[in-house]
């Protein structure tokens, strides 16, 4: 997991929990898995980009 502050920000992107768009210029988190999935090249190809508050809500 990665912090992202909103400098650091730069793109759109859509959260996988709520499906909003976090806009750019929006602090959030980036996560990705320990190990890669079956059909992925690298764990990090799997990354995805959360609103904090939804990555804190996950179970």
């Amino acid at each position: 997991m990665r912090r992202l502050t909103g400098a650091g920000a730069t793109s759109s992107y859509t959260c996988p929990d709520c499906h909003r768009p976090i806009p750019p210029g929006t602090p959030h988190v980036v996560v990705w898995p320990v190990e890669k999935p079956l059909l992925s090249a690298a764990a990090v190809d799997e990354r995805r980009h959360w609103h904090t508050a939804c990555w804190r809500r996950k179970p």
